[in-house]
């Protein structure tokens, strides 16, 4: 079995993110059921899919450390949402569940089992929609380095957070740093950020959607939202150059700091507020970046030579004259990193050799 069912009197006592997967468990049952009543069955599926990716691409991800360290609390709340969303998806993937239920559980089949309620000793809509937001910044940050070119393994200085909360977000700066292979994560008020930085809302009139409707007038609305004589309310109504535009005709843009090569690398939250993302890349944050790129070359090494992931080994790397000094400063992270207990580096062509020691 891969855990044991993490029973109500225990829940409080969890780390945060296993709180958060129970959290978000709790909301998928509650969703998939009322969806399922209506014969919703396209919502069901969306809503399971939504699900699996925060499971593997959040929580999994971000607790591998403690499923390598064989953490009691990590491997029985995944047993626990594994077994309920088995028993939860059972009547649209009626094959697939029963062999991962019968996997984790031993038992005779799901579907002689009853289907899953929402347990209120899970629910945490407070924890929930912090933790949101943390996958938002997370995500809108990923989304600048892909902007940029800059991959995630070169680290970078510092990312600036501006919500209107910033102090919900502190216990996450960790969390958040390691996500993005920043430095240090800043967090401000939106306040805070708008004083220094440009930004500016700007309106783009569809000409093709809107000229149908008012016409000539349209030249009109134009002119306004290139001049500025246009407005927004706060109900959404959009005015320009004296004409009221409808959905569809306009589209509204927030815009950071300046155009093109100038512009920051910073982008809008969907929830409200901003990320900026600290593009510079200093020699040392650049001999990093080679680091770990060296680490992940290792790693597949590793791989290729059919090593258990335990297996200790003894490295040879063979790099540039030029990355030798970035080599030897990071030589403690590399052997850490690859589980190597002698690090030999010579001048050359990049190759690398690993055996087991």
């Amino acid at each position: 079995m891969l855990g044991r069912e993490v029973d109500d009197a225990r829940v409080a006592s969890l780390p945060v993110m296993d709180r958060y997967v129970l959290a978000k468990t709790a909301e998928l049952v509650r969703d998939v059921t009322a969806q399922m009543e209506e014969f919703d069955v396209p919502g069901a599926s969306e809503s399971l899919r939504s699900f699996m990716d925060l499971l593997t691409n959040w929580y999994v991800r971000t607790q591998r450390d403690r499923f390598w360290g064989e953490d009691a609390d990590a491997f029985d709340t995944l047993y626990t949402v594994l077994v309920t969303l088995s028993r939860l998806s059972a009547p649209l993937l009626p094959l697939v569940t029963e062999e991962i239920y019968r996997g984790l559980t031993g038992e005779r089949s799901v579907h002689l089992t009853d289907y899953p309620v929402e347990r209120a000793a899970w629910a945490d809509d407070s924890l929930g929609a912090v933790m949101d937001r943390v996958r938002e910044v997370v995500s809108a940050a990923h989304a600048l380095r892909k902007a940029r070119q800059i991959r995630v393994r070169q680290p970078l200085m510092a990312l600036e957070v501006a919500v209107a909360d910033p102090e919900a977000l502190r216990p996450y700066v960790s969390l958040i740093a390691s996500e993005l292979n920043v430095k240090m994560v800043v967090l401000v008020t939106e306040e805070a950020f708008t004083r220094a930085n440009p930004v500016e809302r700007r309106l783009t009139v569809n000409a093709r959607a809107a000229g149908p409707r008012i016409g000539k007038d349209v030249q009109a609305a134009i002119r306004g939202s290139k001049t500025g004589d246009w407005t927004e309310s706060a109900s959404g109504e959009v005015v320009s150059g004296g004409i009221a535009l409808v959905e569809g005709e306009y589209e509204l843009a927030t815009v950071i700091g300046g155009e093109g090569d100038d512009a920051p690398a910073a982008s809008v939250l969907a929830g409200g507020g901003f990320v900026l993302l600290h593009t510079d890349i200093t020699p040392e944050l650049e001999a990093e970046g080679f680091a770990r790129d060296l680490i992940r070359s290792i790693q597949d090494e590793r791989k290729h030579a059919g090593l258990n992931v335990s297996d200790r080994i003894d490295l040879a790397v063979t790099v540039p004259a030029e990355r030798v000094a970035a080599v030897e400063a990071h030589r403690e992270l590399i052997a850490r990193e690859v589980l190597a207990v002698s690090v030999a580096v010579t001048e050359g062509e990049l190759a690398v050799e690993v055996r087991k020691a």
